[in-house]
């Protein structure tokens, strides 16, 4: 008995009606945590699906409406619509607020990126603890980029998609400013200027790693 080629055996089964195609990736979204890429959705689409064309429509069809389909980094999910968020706030967990060094940090990290530690150090005009980024790590809102081809390849520090997706930004190019910050709970009034200056040594808000920490940069 003859085998039925592999390209003519694939064409045998249709892919869905786009319809159904939305449907799909609309249950894939609603039931995900965290966003979806393209990719995934048609690993888990029958052959022949075109999980982009569905998300377009269904982005299109969600407009308006108490929730958005949206674009995280290069990913996609579903979200409550910015007007509505304040009806969430008594059921959302208060996130603990950052010190003035981790902010800074992570602004310069955030609008320097790709940046070295050395790069942090010289804009802000103070050393940057290991506590500091290790603080950063653990929250997932900063990860290890490339290394920098210069002598010693120190590594970099990006932001990341949990970052992005916390202040319901697109990508890296929608960062937030001082207002999103404080609205966000993450910063605090600062003092007036000259009240302080960034070349003294923090002495509140950052300590340096308790010892066993692992070295997070190269000597």
């Amino acid at each position: 008995m003859s085998q039925v080629p592999e390209e003519q055996e694939e064409t045998l089964f249709e892919a869905p009606p786009m319809g159904e195609q939305e449907r799909m990736v609309e249950a894939v979204l609603f039931a995900s945590t965290e966003p979806v890429t393209v990719r995934d959705l048609e690993t888990r689409m029958p052959h022949g699906c075109d999980a982009a064309e569905a998300l377009v429509r269904l982005r299109k069809r969600y407009e308006g409406r108490g929730v958005r389909v949206v674009k995280v980094d290069d990913a996609w999910a579903i979200r409550t619509a910015p007007d509505l968020g304040y009806l969430m706030q008594k059921e959302t967990v208060e996130t603990r607020k950052l010190s003035r060094a981790a902010i800074e940090t992570l602004a310069i990290i955030a609008y320097h990126q790709p940046v070295t530690r050395a790069e942090i150090e010289e804009i802000r005009g103070v050393s940057v603890s290991r506590g500091t980024i290790d603080q950063l790590l653990e929250m997932e809102w900063i990860r290890f980029g490339r290394r920098k081809m210069t002598p010693g390849r120190p590594v970099t520090f990006v932001v990341t998609s949990e970052f992005l997706d916390h202040f319901g930004l697109e990508n890296a190019r929608d960062l937030p400013g001082l207002k999103e910050l404080r609205a966000a709970g993450l910063l605090e009034n600062r003092p007036p200027p000259g009240a302080f200056s960034l070349g003294e040594r923090e002495e509140d808000d950052e300590e340096e790693a308790t010892s066993g920490q692992s070295e997070l940069f190269e000597d």
